[in-house]
């Protein structure tokens, strides 16, 4: 059956490799990977305060498959969403009604509602907000639909902690090391340099977080990173340390939030101060960079969220800051599908080169239909009990959707066949935190080699197993966007790209989370 009408034949990807050919890749891959800094540091019962050892990222040793039509079309989106989700954070009455704890999510997401009442209680003091900072990541999948062209359609839209674009341009420098080494043996015409798009992912993200730094007026002020206890992930996030201050001349200091506890104080003017051991005076920080306080589980303890809140309450750009972590939740997501909301953000919209029409076509363009589960209308009486027929619609159609809730960081979805049980077991209360979408149909039959760090042996060495498998490929596309300006403009910058590559038989994609490997871009035309 023809599934697609393009020309590229996603079934015969990638070429077959003969057994010399996979053991030579795996090791010009892997050696690549360990002296670039394509790492991650070893799993541990506990991390060592100073790291001795590392292995390389889980990787794909071929690139991805992607029609230049339609990564075209996410990089022009990008600039779309930046703004977008500029907006919507500016907007207090919308993420109070969508997002807040008295009528909105907050109501029954104990998370979202904490969050949303420490911003409350901010905005009540009266404390005047500084810019914001978003580092942003939209998600995509290509959808393919019967005797139709591939679609690009939109997973989520990250406002947190969008991780893995520093180690994503490594990947794709991988692929064009292992193509300038091997010529992946003439096995695909496709497997060209005109068709390895650049990848400069750090340098702009980078750029956006100068950006900020430059806004806030102190040369001499450091950036903030808040890092999670234990971080695996931590090569990926020194990358854009060591950019920020090679390129930039600005120094960056990790925390987490127990050590903010002891460390960071405001005085007078809302200024962020940290006192360090290893500083001979207190530290003043122009920019927050939140790679943890996306997760429940990184405030164990009202004390964490009352460092948050400080954070929030301080003159130094918060990236994100609480507005736009809302922002980034999924019931937001869904909410502008809904007819109307979209126009309400692009009303007085001035692209360059695109009208307001045009860029709300585009958008809905990428969307999958979805709905909340507290969704109202019609009902019927189903197993002697009422069911809202959000909630019915998500039965009648389970084979096809995936339920979210308000949730980063992977491995929080329901997919298919366990949403007739999770909904019989989800109290009424608790449907307006969770929204049900349409699964995307990616192409069927691409397959990829995969490979994976093996487990740490007594010796400390790792075992390598590339596996060949079907696979199914999620790109995302970073930007971001400075705003919060008198005049009411937005800078803002489409800056990169990632390519996450899972089993197919995987619902989840999450790397960090042990779901996906890193890959890169092929470009093919259709």
């Amino acid at each position: 059956m023809k599934m697609t009408s393009t020309s590229f034949d996603f079934a015969s990807w990638p070429p077959e490799l003969s057994e010399t050919q996979l053991e030579e890749t795996t090791r010009y891959a892997t050696t690549y990977a360990l002296a670039h800094g394509l790492l991650y540091l070893p799993q541990l019962p506990i991390q060592p305060p100073i790291p001795s050892s590392a292995i390389h990222a889980p990787l794909s040793l071929f690139p991805t498959p992607i029609p230049r039509r339609l990564f075209s079309l996410a990089q022009q989106l990008q600039n779309f969403y930046n703004i977008l989700y500029a907006r919507i954070a500016l907007d207090v009455e919308f993420l109070d009604k969508v997002m807040g704890a008295e009528e909105g999510v907050g109501r029954v997401d104990e998370f979202t509602g904490k969050l949303w009442r420490g911003w409350k209680e901010i905005r009540d003091e009266g404390v005047q907000r500084p810019l914001q900072l978003g580092l942003f990541r939209s998600d995509y999948l290509l959808h393919a639909r019967e005797n139709e062209p591939l679609e690009l359609k939109q997973v989520e839209f990250n406002t947190i902690s969008s991780s893995f674009g520093t180690l994503s341009e490594q990947t794709a420098k991988l692929h064009r090391y292992l193509h300038a080494t091997t010529g992946y043996y003439d096995l695909s015409p496709v497997l060209k340099e005109e068709n390895f798009p650049p990848n400069q992912t750090t340098a702009g993200l980078a750029e956006g977080l100068a950006a900020a730094h430059k806004a806030y007026g102190n040369k001499s002020a450091y950036i903030l990173f808040v890092v999670q206890a234990g971080e695996r992930n931590v090569f990926d996030q020194r990358w854009l340390e060591y950019a920020l201050l090679e390129r930039h001349s600005i120094h960056v200091v990790r925390q987490t939030f127990d050590e903010l506890m002891t460390s960071a104080s405001l005085d007078s003017n809302r200024v962020l101060k940290l006192t360090l051991p290893t500083k001979s005076a207190p530290i003043e920080i122009s920019t927050i960079y939140f790679r943890a306080g996306y997760t429940p589980t990184d405030y164990p303890g009202t004390e964490h969220y009352s460092i948050r809140f400080l954070l929030e309450r301080s003159k130094a750009i918060n990236c994100p800051s609480i507005p736009l972590q809302l922002a980034g939740g999924k019931k937001v997501q869904e909410v502008l599908t809904q007819p109307g909301v979209l126009e309400t953000f692009t009303k007085d919209w001035n692209y360059p080169g695109t009208t307001s029409q045009e860029f709300i076509d585009i958008l809905r363009l990428s969307w999958m239909p979805m709905w909340g589960l507290d969704q109202t209308g019609e009902r019927k009486i189903l197993s002697g009990s009422e069911q809202h027929l959000g909630v019915q619609k998500a039965r009648d159609r389970f084979s096809t959707l995936v339920l979210k809730p308000q949730r980063e960081g992977g491995g929080n979805n329901v997919y298919k066949e366990a949403i007739p049980e999770f909904l019989d077991n989800l109290l009424p209360e608790e449907r307006q935190a969770w929204i049900a979408m349409e699964l995307i149909s990616p192409p069927q039959g691409i397959q990829g080699y995969l490979i994976r760090s093996g487990s740490s042996s007594a010796s400390g060495d790792t075992q390598h197993a590339p596996v060949k498998t079907e696979v199914i490929s999620e790109l995302g596309i970073f930007g971001w966007a400075l705003f919060g300006f008198e005049d009411g403009h937005v800078d803002e910058k489409e800056v990169g790209w990632l390519v996450r590559t899972k089993g197919r038989e995987s619902n989840e994609g999450g790397v960090a989370t042990g779901f996906s490997v890193l890959d890169s871009i092929v470009l093919v035309d259709e």
